[in-house]
C-alpha cells in the first residue's frame, strides 16, 4: 500500500491558468462542507479546518488537504484538480473529478457535519499558544504490557519533552501517537488529535507483517506444509488463469513473502499491470493477481506488490478453512490479549478504500513488536516458532535499496555518526513498528501523513535515539 490511489481523483482541465495561491477564510471554506458520495458506494466528508484554513477530504478516517486555487477549484496532494459544482441558485451540490466524465458529479448528500475540535489540534490547550508538556507514567491497564518510567532508562526527558512540543506545534505534523517500550516495559505513551489509548488506528502496509506472522503460524500448526509449497494449488476455486506458464506454476509461498513472485505487479510503477490502484477497482482481487502475466522468474528480483500479500491471506484461509480474521483472533490476537481491533479481509471492490488493512491500537502494535523481539514468545506461551521469527526477519531480497525479509523491512538510521539497525513494519501515513534488537527497545508511531513524507525518522533521530550514541 505504499503507493495508494488518489483520494479525490481528477477534474476537467481548465483553459485559463489558475492563480498560484488563493487565500480563503474559514467561513468561505465552510460553504463546501458536507457529506458527498464517492466511489463504490462509499461516502467522503469535506470539512474546513479552523486551524490552517484549508479544506480537507476525509475518508476512512484519513484526512487529505485540498488547496484553493480559484473559485470552487482546489488541488489535492497530487496537484490534481477538484472542482465544486453549483446549481442555478449558487448552492454547492457536488464536485467533479478531473479526467472523469465531464458531466459526472459526485453529489453532496448532506450539508451538516460533526467534526470534533481535537481533530484539528494535536492538543486542545495548544490553541492558546501556552502549551506545556509534563511527562507521566503510562497507565497500567492490565492488558499484558508492563509499564515503567523513562527515568530508569537511557532515554532523555529533555529530548522527549522537545519532541512532544514539536508534535503539538506541528513541526512534526500529523503524528497521532508515539510509544516506547524499553527493556520490556512501556515507558512512554502519548496520543494526539482525536486519537487515544482506545482508538484502533489504520496500519496500511504494516498489515503485511501481520499476514507474514499468520503464514508462519499456519505452517507451525500444520495447516500449510512449508513455505516452499506452490501457490496455485490453493486456488482450485478458479478453473483457469490468464497468462498460464511454467514460471507462474512455480511460484511458491516464499516468493510472495519476499516480494519475488515474478508477476507483473509493482505498486511503485503506475504502468505495471498489477499496480494496486488497478487491483482495487476489480471485483475479485485474487483472480486479478493470478491472471497477471509474468515478467521475471520467481525468486530473481523483488517488486513491491500488495496483491501478492492478498494471495497469502487467502492461502491462510484456504489452508485453515477459517476466515483470516477468525484465524488471527484464535492464534495471534487472542493469545496476545488483543480484542479491540478491526479487520475486514474482503479482497474485492468493496475494500477499495480500506485495502483489507488491519486497524489496531498502538499498545497492541507494541505487543506485536515485543512478540518478535522475544522470539515469538508471550507470557510463557510460544505463539510463533523461534524458527519462523528468525526466518521472517532475515534478509532475502532488496526493495528500495533496503534489505527485505518475509514482509518485514530492515531499516537503519545514522544518528550522530552512529548506525542504528531495526526490523520494521511500516505503512503509508507514518505507521511504524521498529524493533531495535540491540537496544532492547520497541518504538511505535502512528500518523496521518498519507501519500506524503512522515516525520517518523526525524523523531527517532532527533529525540529517541541520541542518548544511545554514548553506548
Amino acid at each position: 500500500m505504499r503507493i495508494e490511489k488518489c483520494l479525490v481523483m481528477l477534474t476537467i482541465l481548465l483553459a485559463l491558468p489558475l492563480p498560484a495561491q488563493v487565500q480563503l477564510t474559514y467561513q468561505q471554506l465552510r460553504q463546501y462542507e458536507g457529506i458527498y458520495d464517492y466511489e463504490n458506494n462509499l461516502k467522503l466528508t469535506i470539512a474546513a479546518s479552523p486551524k490552517d484554513f484549508l479544506l480537507y477530504a476525509i475518508i476512512a478516517g484519513a484526512k487529505y488537504p485540498l488547496r484553493p486555487q480559484g473559485r470552487d477549484i482546489f488541488l489535492n496532494n497530487q496537484d490534481k484538480q477538484v472542482i465544486f459544482v453549483r446549481n442555478e441558485r449558487g448552492e454547492v451540490i457536488g464536485y467533479k473529478q478531473e479526467g472523469g466524465p465531464s458531466e459526472f458529479v459526485h453529489k453532496r448528500l448532506e450539508t451538516t457535519i460533526a467534526i470534533p475540535e481535537n481533530a484539528w489540534y494535536a492538543r486542545a490547550d495548544a490553541k492558546s499558544g501556552r502549551y506545556e508538556y509534563h511527562y507521566s507514567l503510562p497507565e497500567n491497564r492490565d492488558d499484558g504490557l508492563l509499564v515503567g518510567s523513562i527515568t530508569a532508562t537511557e532515554l532523555s526527558p529533555k529530548l522527549l519533552t522537545a519532541m512532544v512540543a514539536k508534535v503539538v506545534d506541528e513541526t512534526y505534523a500529523d503524528v497521532h501517537s508515539i510509544l516506547i517500550v524499553k527493556d520490556g516495559k512501556l515507558v512512554f505513551e502519548e496520543y494526539f488529535y482525536e486519537y487515544d489509548v482506545n482508538t484502533p488506528h489504520q496500519l496500511r502496509s504494516a498489515t503485511k507483517s501481520f499476514i507474514s506472522a499468520l503464514v508462519g503460524i499456519a505452517i507451525d500448526k500444520g495447516f500449510i506444509k512449508s513455505n516452499e509449497e506452490k501457490i496455485l494449488p490453493y486456488f482450485k476455486e478458479y478453473q483457469s488463469f490468464d497468462n498460464p506458464s511454467e514460471e507462474k506454476s512455480s511460484i511458491r509461498i516464499v516468493d510472495l513473502l519476499t516480494q519475488q513472485s515474478g508477476l507483473d505487479c509493482n505498486d511503485w510503477n503506475w504502468n505495471s499491470a498489477g499496480n494496486e490502484s488497478k487491483m482495487v477497482q476489480t471485483d475479485d482481487w485474487v483472480k486479478f493477481i493470478l491472471d497477471l502475466p509474468m515478467v521475471n522468474q520467481p525468486s530473481v528480483s523483488a517488486t513491491y506488490c500488495s496483491g501478492g500479500v492478498i494471495l497469502l491471506g487467502r492461502i491462510v484461509e484456504e489452508a485453515s478453512g477459517m476466515p483470516l480474521r477468525q484465524f488471527a483472533d484464535k492464534y495471534l490476537f487472542g493469545p496476545l490479549g488483543i480484542e479491540n481491533y478491526q479487520w475486514n479481509f474482503k479482497p474485492d471492490k468493496s475494500s477499495s478504500e480500506t485495502f483489507c488493512q488491519l486497524y489496531l491500537r498502538p499498545r497492541d502494535m507494541a505487543k506485536f513488536g515485543l512478540l518478535f523481539a522475544n522470539n515469538g514468545k508471550w507470557k510463557n506461551q510460544q505463539i510463533i516458532s523461534v524458527d519462523w521469527i528468525r526466518k521472517s526477519t532475515d534478509k532475502y531480497s532488496i526493495l528500495d535499496d533496503s534489505d527485505y525479509g518475509y514482509l518485514w523491512w530492515h531499516h537503519w538510521l545514522n544518528v550522530r555518526g552512529k548506525r542504528f539497525n531495526a526490523t520494521l513494519a511500516t505503512g503509508n501515513g507514518g505507521q511504524k513498528i521498529h524493533i531495535w534488537t540491540r537496544l532492547n527497545m520497541i518504538t511505535v508511531l502512528t500518523g496521518g501523513n498519507y501519500n506524503k513524507q512522515s516525520p517518523s525518522n526525524q523523531i527517532l533521530i532527533n529525540h529517541i535515539l541520541p542518548p544511545f550514541t554514548k553506548q
